[in-house]
């Protein structure tokens, strides 16, 4: 090769390197945003959190390896939904994945662009977040938790537990946009079960402590605690007031059992979260999320905490504890 052609090639090399630089960017790892109601420290968190850490495993995305995750947590109040909304996209993530109602229109508000996938929202139709069930259209998808008939199992199952009861108040957070759904579901089956239902709005451990002690100043009452961000992360007060005042009380998630509440019956929250792996993942490899059929709970479990039922001199009626997917003692 002749020197001047040797020149004239690798001028021509290097003026592609940069080029190259350009097309190939230093940093291409795809990233998601996961909003959490809950404490990062609360074992409920920890939880959902390895789910959708092991829905993405199974996938092949392994977080700080093929995939980012930047984490908000204990978004409880609306406001901090709203703020935790804007300071995720402001990292452009490729998808993100609100896990409350409160969330989701949120995030909906600041983004009609980046996919959202969202979990454990019981009405995405009647909240007027989507268009449809079967192809909610634009940047929204995901995973349902209840619907709001759910309210009549619920209260069906205290007086199956707690057969004398005849008032339960429903602990609810009333800022919500899910609580007037649910009570409006709740509120023609209560009659039905010969209960007669009274409205605890909840927005602190002292609205808490108050509401509970206010309404077991008469006799024959039990609780009905409808599932919300505020009703999760004060849980322990809920529970710790039931013993208290020695309140049949029915949960939502199998964690409140397990942390001493009489009975839950519900969805598997674990699960919605790792099953939504799989729609970040069909997103990430070019599928719109509007296109995207939203997935309903496919897992319910029932609990009852028989240490708990001793304490409250109560006997679980044994077809009761036949249909138990869980006994804890």
């Amino acid at each position: 090769m002749k020197r001047r052609e040797f020149i004239a090639l690798l001028g021509g090399a290097a003026a592609a390197w940069p080029m190259l630089g350009r097309a190939q960017p230093a940093d291409r790892t795809p990233r998601i945003g996961v909003m959490i109601a809950t404490p990062e420290s609360d074992p409920v968190t920890q939880a959902r959190v390895a789910a959708l850490r092991q829905g993405l495993a199974a996938l092949g995305w392994i977080e700080g390896r093929t995939i980012r995750i930047d984490y908000r947590w204990n978004i409880e109040a609306p406001d901090r939904a709203r703020a935790a909304a804007k300071e995720l996209l402001a990292l452009t993530p490729n998808v993100i994945l609100p896990s409350t109602t409160p969330m989701l229109a949120a995030v909906r508000q600041e983004t009609q662009s980046i996919p959202i996938v969202f979990v454990n929202v019981s009405d995405p139709i009647g909240t007027g977040l989507v268009e449809s069930l079967a192809r909610p259209g634009g940047n929204i998808t995901g995973f349902t938790n209840f619907e709001y008939a759910m309210g009549s199992k619920w209260l069906q199952l205290l007086k199956q537990i707690a057969p004398d009861v005849t008032r339960v108040a429903a602990i609810a957070n009333p800022s919500n946009p899910n609580t007037k759904l649910y009570l409006s579901a709740i509120a023609p089956a209560a009659p039905a079960a010969g209960l007669d239902l009274i409205m605890a709005g909840v927005n602190t451990a002292g609205d808490i402590e108050h509401a509970i002690a206010s309404f077991a100043r008469e006799p024959k009452g039990g609780l009905l605690v409808i599932p919300d961000p505020v009703t999760i992360n004060h849980r322990h007060t809920i529970i710790a007031q039931a013993a208290k005042h020695r309140l049949a009380a029915v949960y939502a998630y199998r964690f409140f059992a397990a942390s001493g509440g009489l009975l839950a019956y519900g969805t598997n929250t674990e699960d919605l979260f790792r099953r939504a792996a799989s729609y970040v993942d069909r997103i990430l490899k070019g599928e719109k999320a509007g296109d995207l059929p939203i997935q309903q709970p496919t897992k319910y479990e029932l609990v009852i905490n028989i240490k708990t039922a001793a304490a409250l001199a109560m006997t679980v009626p044994p077809d009761l504890l036949a249909l138990a997917d869980e006994v804890i003692e």
